[in-house]
């Protein structure tokens, strides 16, 4: 059986390294799986899940939060290079918690200023704390 070796790495370090089965990401454009012998691509990704399925007995997953990036594929090597990246049981529930909080917060303030670009900020934000959140609950 043909395998993925995937990385993920942000600027401060490679955050996963492991051969999968598969991989799941999300695209501005939708969702994309990538299996072994895939053609070559680069894609931008979304604030969004990545989720690896290993090669075990079990085929166990891998969550990882993306903050945006880029996916290239080529050779059944899959690398991710993404602004900011999280495992499941790295992420700190309360840290992101309260970034959601304060997101939230500075949301409802721009609204009244109406500054586009501290709002599509504030909307990042929010959504990766949001995403960050997601992958949380996934890791049992």
């Amino acid at each position: 059986m043909a395998e993925l070796h995937v990385s993920v790495i942000t600027p401060d370090g490679t955050v996963f390294e492991h051969r999968a089965k598969a991989v799941d990401a999300r695209t501005p454009d939708g969702g994309i799986t990538i299996l072994a012998n895939h053609t070559p691509i680069i894609v931008p990704l979304a604030i969004s899940e990545l989720v690896v399925t290993r090669l075990t007995e079990g085929y166990d997953k891998n969550y990882i939060a993306v903050g945006g990036g880029i996916m290239e594929v080529r050779d059944n090597q899959v690398n991710i290079i993404a602004n900011t990246a999280e495992r499941s049981r790295d992420i700190d529930l309360d840290r992101a918690e309260v970034a959601k909080r304060e997101a939230e917060d500075a949301l409802a303030e721009i609204r009244e200023t109406q500054n586009t670009k501290e709002f599509q900020r504030a909307r990042a934000s929010l959504a990766k704390a949001i995403n960050r959140i997601g992958v949380y609950n996934k890791k049992y």
